[in-house]
């Protein structure tokens, strides 16, 4: 009976000093390659948008599944990694934009992903080795015009816009998130470095979840943990971090279902 509780105790969610919502997982590894092999990019329409300072955007948008004439649904802006940069308006489906075609995903979370693709970072960092701040490039400034047009286009519920990415993308999405915070309800950074704390007055009142583990040497969790305090500190009380102990620069094996992060997500909305 001692060894099952101490096996039970292992797999629990533990809450951690560094404040009110804060949590340390442990037990969670990183998401299997072949978790996903359900999912088709194919899923993901293709289209272009042109910024008004001539930016020249590629981008996958997924539609909502069996979506119904009359209603509107919320638009999550999915932002890629490093790896996702390039021209093919293919490599930003990484695994976590697919994560949400696949088939139990959409059918319980109908919405717009838009997923567009850069041809340079969206986020710089101000070390290559250690980065402890991020900021925005020209191009992120161009994705924010395209999630514009995009709800303009379609029957999208401007209360319920979000902003979700991992690495880079996690990244940018802290940064998109500072630029619009009119736009977005809510966000869920993921690995990503934070932006410096300038940025905190400007997030006070956005919703953030952030996903992070704690031996990630590429990003290290530093960034968000100084930010976040940073929020705390001017009396933000709506960001919280999910710290997955021992878990490097990977996507944490429960970003898919993913059920408490997006149901989450999803109840937010922009007042």
């Amino acid at each position: 009976m001692k060894l099952l509780a101490a096996l039970v105790l292992l797999l629990v969610t533990f809450t951690s000093h560094a404040g009110d919502g804060d949590e340390i997982i442990l037990g969670v590894g990183p998401l299997s390659r072949d978790t996903l092999a359900a999912a088709s990019t194919d899923a993901f329409e293709r289209g272009e948008f042109v910024a008004s300072d001539g930016t020249r955007i590629r981008y996958r948008l997924l539609v909502p599944l069996d979506g119904k004439r009359g209603k509107r649904y919320p638009l999550v802006l999915q932002l890629h990694s490093s790896g996702g940069i390039g021209s093919d308006n293919a490599a930003q489906i990484e695994r976590m934009p697919l994560t949400w075609a696949m088939p139990d995903v959409r059918r319980r979370y109908p919405a717009y992903v838009l997923v567009p693709q850069f041809e340079q970072r969206s986020a710089n960092y101000d070390s290559p080795t250690h980065p402890q701040s991020a900021v925005a490039s020209p191009a992120l400034a161009a994705a924010l015009e395209l999630v514009e047009h995009v709800a303009s286009q379609r029957p999208v519920d401007r209360q319920r816009i979000y902003a979700a990415g991992f690495s880079m993308g996690g990244s940018a999405t802290w940064l998109a998130a500072a630029a619009r915070p009119d736009l977005f309800a809510a966000i869920v950074p993921v690995s990503g470095i934070a932006p410096a704390d300038d940025t905190a007055r400007a997030l006070l009142d956005t919703p953030a979840w952030v996903l992070h583990g704690n031996a990630d040497s590429e990003n290290p969790i530093d960034a968000d943990r100084r930010l976040i305090a940073a929020i705390r500190t001017l009396g933000g009380s709506k960001v919280r971090l999910r710290e997955y102990d021992g878990l490097d620069h990977r996507l944490p094996a429960d970003i898919y279902p993913g059920h408490g992060w997006r149901e989450w997500l999803f109840s937010q909305r922009r007042r």
